[in-house]
């Protein structure tokens, strides 16, 4: 399995990004790289949410593996993503 390096939460802001600026989503950029790095704090609270949402797998997911590491995984993912002292 492959690990990621970075965050989850600034992983999943930056799909939130390039989805809304990207020309191969829904945005109007050819090339919207540069756009992504520049804004992908501002799509913060919506990756937290779905973040939150990921806690409780689906009833396909639960059968496939064990809830308590993904619930486990997601919190750590969570916390991680937290400042510092919160």
């Amino acid at each position: 399995m492959d690990i990621a390096t970075g965050p989850v939460l600034e992983r999943i802001a930056r799909v939130l990004a390039g989805e809304r600026l990207s020309v191969n989503a829904h945005g109007d950029q050819e090339s919207a790289g540069g756009a992504v790095d520049a804004v992908w704090r501002d799509y913060r609270d919506e990756a937290m949410a779905v973040l939150h949402t990921l806690r409780a797998p689906s009833a396909s997911m639960a059968a496939a593996g064990d809830t308590a590491v993904w619930e486990r995984m997601i919190l750590a993912a969570i916390a991680e993503s937290q400042p510092e002292g919160a």
